[in-house]
């Protein structure tokens, strides 16, 4: 099996569970997704998504076999945040790479 990239990225907002679920239903009429109120997969077509909401923090952790899927993945998710999270006056997750696993 080919190794895959992680990459974690966090969003210090009170509001996480607001935008989880708002992210996973605006991508459930397009893609594969579960959630709840703490959290959700995605099946994003660059690899899967996980979403965590933490009381203080949206956590999210993409996964895609190289550089480009997750690039492309980040992106999403982070050019969707900036219109849900506008009022926030969000611009991108800090994002922070995991070791790689098999």
């Amino acid at each position: 099996m080919q190794e895959q990239l992680h990459d974690t990225g966090r969003f210090a907002t009170p509001h996480a569970s607001k935008y989880l679920q708002q992210l996973c239903k605006h991508f459930g009429h397009k893609i594969e997704v579960r959630f709840d109120e703490t959290s959700g997969e995605c099946a994003l077509p660059p690899g899967p998504a996980t979403l965590k909401a933490e009381p203080e923090a949206l956590v999210v952790d993409v996964t895609a076999p190289d550089e480009e899927g997750l690039t492309r993945a980040r992106a999403v998710i982070d050019n969707h945040l900036v219109r849900f999270a506008f009022r926030e006056g969000f611009e991108t997750m800090t994002w922070d790479r995991l070791a790689t696993a098999s």
